[in-house]
């Protein structure tokens, strides 16, 4: 046997423990996300929470994914107080209940499941307002229908008006408003006729200077005409117009909101959001391989269930490059809560001839009067708020 000098008989176990170090470092490296993930993952298991961080700063896509059965659901039932009969399909002779049983499923990650109670525990003492149209009152009845679900024993006081309807959660100071501005910016009646102001939004933005959490959306009013738009000319630039192409009176408008957004908005104490356009479904061809409008009805009438798949065939909305335009060029922009896609395969979700607002007469002929654009409560709105909840808080 060959003796080795004693000093290096004493260094050859600390270069072993030295090497055994290196390769846990190198080992370390390599494995350090997954093990930081699994330690994250742990945390929120340990919580009941997924996802772990923020929905604007992780890197899961919530609003990709698919819809999934799920017969948890729905959260709450048609029987809540605060839903308004156009949007009230059970309890207006809806025979089916399928469309209530389909959950989001994000591709990557999990949702975190609506907590009433947390909603208010976290909110105490703050308000909340949703301003634009009627999906953004369609959207705050769901928010309210979920919340009392949870918390049915906290006093509740609704004040309804015109253009703002208020729910008060009296014991915990949380108040949850609409605020009707179907084009954000004012309307304002000169010499009897309606102007619409493209360029003013001092009226509308007395309501919502003072509150904790903003969600705004329009689109679908910026389309109609006749009897259905609620102005007689526009106002811009202190020119009157008759009309003008609605893709370009909408961005005008939408700058004067996003320019009042960045000017006066303190970001550090208000969260700030943005509802996408919310697709409608007269259209079959849109999503059924061979309907011509001469073999079938355009409209919803008759839909039970949602497309499968990830992707809807429908074109890319104009609207919505109106919106992704605008929002892009702000200082602070909004979440922009972008349900357009998810929301585009419920071509079941909508209220079709079951609405509360149609007569006897007008449901026995749905080619004119089903309602494809607005949607049922419960319904797919209760995601919106799912979505807009995980936003808010996670």
């Amino acid at each position: 046997m060959t003796l080795l000098p004693c000093s290096l008989a004493l260094l050859l176990p600390l270069l072993s423990l030295l090497l055994r170090l290196l390769v846990v470092s190198l080992q370390w490296r390599t494995s350090s996300p997954a093990i930081i993930m699994s330690l994250k993952n742990h945390h929120s298991t340990h919580h009941s929470r997924s996802p772990t961080l923020r929905a604007n700063q992780t890197t899961c896509p919530i609003f990709s994914g698919a819809w999934v059965r799920d017969d948890s659901l729905p959260l709450y039932q048609y029987t809540c107080p605060f839903i308004d009969p156009e949007y009230n399909c059970q309890m207006y002779g809806r025979p089916d209940s399928g469309y209530l049983k389909y959950r989001w499923k994000p591709l990557n990650c999990q949702l975190p499941r609506f907590n009433g109670v947390e909603f208010l525990e976290r909110m105490r003492g703050k308000s909340v307002m949703f301003v634009g149209d009627s999906l953004g009152k369609n959207q705050w009845e769901s928010l309210v229908c979920l919340i009392y679900a949870d918390a049915p024993q906290t006093s509740a006081q609704m004040d309804r008006g015109d253009p703002l309807s208020t729910l008060k959660f009296l014991d915990y100071g949380v108040t949850i408003s609409f605020y009707k501005a179907r084009y954000l910016v004012d309307i304002d009646v000169v010499q009897g006729r309606r102007v619409l102001q493209l360029d003013d939004i001092s009226g509308n933005s007395n309501a919502w200077r003072e509150v904790d959490v903003l969600s705004f959306n329009t689109g679908h009013w910026w389309s109609h005409t006749g009897s259905l738009q609620e102005w007689d000319v526009m106002e811009s630039g202190g020119t009157y117009y008759q009309d003008m192409d609605r893709g370009v009176a909408m961005e005008r408008a939408l700058r004067t909101w996003a320019k009042w957004i960045d000017a006066n908005v303190d970001r550090t104490r208000t969260s700030l959001f943005f509802l996408a356009i919310s697709p409608t479904h007269y259209n079959p061809a849109e999503w059924s391989a061979g309907a011509t409008a001469i073999t079938t009805t355009k409209n919803c009438y008759g839909e039970t269930v949602p497309m499968s798949g990830t992707a809807y065939p429908g074109e890319y909305l104009e609207q919505m490059r109106v919106i992704d335009e605008v929002l892009k060029d702000m200082h602070n922009p909004p979440y922009l809560l972008d349900i357009t896609m998810l929301s585009a395969l419920r071509k079941d979700g909508h209220p079709s001839i079951y609405s509360g607002e149609l007569s006897q007469q007008q449901r026995a002929h749905p080619d004119r009067y089903a309602d494809c654009s607005h949607w049922c409560l419960p319904g797919l709105p209760d995601t919106w708020n799912q979505l807009f909840y995980t936003a808010l808080f996670y």
